[in-house]
């Protein structure tokens, strides 16, 4: 089994930073992307970073600029440095992995964090 948790979260005021972690642990043998996503209620969850094994990344547009993700593939954790945040990012923030668990299987499987609420308000 594959748990991948989030920290980092809190209330910040608007043009204020925040670092989002997120550890995953667990039966991998590898992890090819990592992405974070964030979700409002009432609102579908929205996709906001990848970042794959090599360190490539890319960005939704509206947050270009302002985040920026990154990885330590030796502990296998994600990050999401949060720039000049605005009220309108207020959102519950989740980590997914897609993990490898074993050597002999090829196949890889989507993994999900519990989320960690982010709160941008003065």
């Amino acid at each position: 089994q594959v748990q991948l948790v989030e920290s980092g979260g809190g209330l910040v005021q608007p043009g204020g930073s925040l670092r989002l972690s997120c550890a995953a642990s667990g039966s991998i043998f590898s992890i090819s992307i990592m992405q974070w996503y964030r979700q409002t209620p009432g609102k579908e969850r929205e996709w906001l970073a990848t970042i794959t094994s090599g360190a490539g990344t890319s960005y939704e547009d509206f947050v270009k600029g302002r985040f920026t993700i990154s990885r330590d593939n030796t502990k296998n954790t994600v990050y999401l440095q949060m720039n000049s945040l605005k009220p309108e990012d207020t959102a519950v923030y989740y980590c997914k992995a897609r993990v490898r668990v074993t050597r002999a299987s090829t196949v890889e499987r989507d993994y999900w964090g519990q989320g960690t609420q982010v709160t941008v308000s003065s």
